[in-house]
Formats: C-alpha cells, sequence, structure tokens
C-alpha cells in the first residue's frame, strides 16, 4: 500500500506528550528516540510513503498544533480530554489504559477517593482525570501536586513526601521497574479506565480513511499488542 519514494520528502507530523512516559515515549532535550508512539508513527508513515517528524506537544497546545498543522496526528488520545473533540477525526480505538496509583509498600493500601482526602496526589500538569477525581481536585479535598515528569513522582514516594502518584498503568510499571531500590508498587484500585485513540488534524496531508485502514492493519497483523508488549 506504500506510495513509493516520490513521496518520502513529504513529512507526517505526530505530536507526543512528554509527560507520557515510557514505554510510550523516549524522549531526550524534546527530540523523540523511541517508545511505542516512536515505533508507531515510523510504522504507518513507512506504509504512506512518508518520513515521521516528530513534535513535543504539551497537552495544552494540542488544538492550536492540530489546528494549524504544526501536527497531523497525536496518539494515546481520548476524546474526553480534549475541549473540542468533535473537530476532529478518530481512530478506531488501538488499546486500553487506565489510570491507577503508585505507592510506597510501606503505605496502607488506597481504595476509594475517600482514601485520598486530605492527601497530597502526584499528577500530570494538563492532564485531565476522571470526572470525580477533577471534582476532588476543585473542591480541595485532594490536593494537586504537577510534576513535570513520573521520575520526579518515584523519588518523591520514596522520601514519602507524597501519598501516591497517578497515571498509566503501563507507564508507572515501567516506573516501578525503574527504580528497584525504592520499595514502590501498583495499588490495586483502578480509577478509571478507557479506550486510546488516534486523533487528525484537520490539516492530515491523507485522508482518515487511509490513515483508519493502516492503524486496522497494523491491529489485525498483531503489531500493535507486539508494541504494547502486554
Amino acid at each position: 500500500m506504500s506510495w513509493g519514494s516520490s513521496a518520502w520528502a513529504a513529512e507526517l507530523r505526530w505530536g507526543f506528550a512528554r509527560s507520557d512516559g515510557m514505554p510510550y515515549v523516549n524522549e531526550h532535550e524534546q527530540q523523540l528516540h523511541g517508545g511505542i508512539i516512536y515505533e508507531l508513527g515510523q510504522l504507518v508513515s513507512r506504509e504512506l510513503g512518508f518520513e515521521a517528524k516528530f513534535v513535543e506537544t504539551p497537552n495544552k497546545r494540542i488544538d492550536e498544533s492540530m489546528q494549524s498543522g504544526r501536527i497531523h496526528v497525536i496518539c494515546n488520545n481520548n476524546r474526553q480530554w480534549m475541549a473540542n473533540p468533535d473537530l476532529y477525526q478518530w481512530s478506531a480505538p488501538l488499546y486500553s489504559e487506565k489510570d491507577v496509583l503508585l505507592v510506597h509498600q510501606g503505605h496502607a493500601p488506597i481504595n476509594s477517593l475517600l482514601d485520598l482526602h486530605g492527601k497530597t496526589l502526584g499528577t500530570q500538569l494538563g492532564y485531565v482525570y476522571s470526572p470525580e477525581l477533577m471534582d476532588a481536585f476543585a473542591n480541595k479535598k485532594i490536593k494537586r501536586n504537577n510534576l513535570r515528569e513520573l521520575n520526579a513522582g518515584a523519588n518523591l514516594l520514596g522520601k514519602k513526601r507524597l501519598e501516591a502518584v497517578i497515571g498509566m498503568h503501563r507507564t508507572l510499571r515501567h516506573q516501578k521497574d525503574m527504580h528497584p531500590d525504592i520499595p514502590l508498587r501498583i495499588n490495586s484500585w483502578v480509577i478509571d479506565e478507557y479506550d486510546m485513540h488516534c486523533t487528525y488534524s484537520p490539516k492530515l496531508p491523507v485522508s482518515a480513511e487511509l490513515m483508519d485502514k493502516t492503524l486496522q492493519q497494523l491491529g489485525e497483523q498483531g503489531t500493535i499488542k507486539r508494541l504494547l508488549n502486554d
């Protein structure tokens, strides 16, 4: 299905959020070097005859970047996180994720939002969580401590300066594995579960239908499951 070598000069620009962390994003000095998003972007771009370019896109700049064409597509996304999701076309679900807590092994299990009342929770800057949790932040029942990167959250947990860090299960599992010297565990309570999609800019240089078809083929071939390493 590749368009051939004549189209290779054209770019397909993929947005990525540094805060997603590994295994999704392996970033250094604003350049993407690996991770699921990198591999997926390379595979899709190559199949469509484009050169993949990866552009760091903070959450608060996704709409602006999509509308301007600064980026053409961003994955690891969900409609509830976008202010105006109907402005865009969306892929079918690629995989599912869930928000869970990374906690210190010396802390008691957390089984509900009530267990977090009066506590400080490590969060990602600009990230939208479940409506119930967002209400608890707004009403100051739970204090939100925005972290620039999850690595800092793991270190704060090790010093017991945070009660928990919230994040995507695969990302927190990676953080736990990266800090074997810190007694951390994934809390069993699932705060929210959701599907992950790719979102297409109105300035996407190919049709949304062709992007959908390419992603669907990667799913049917088992490629996406292999990238996730589940």
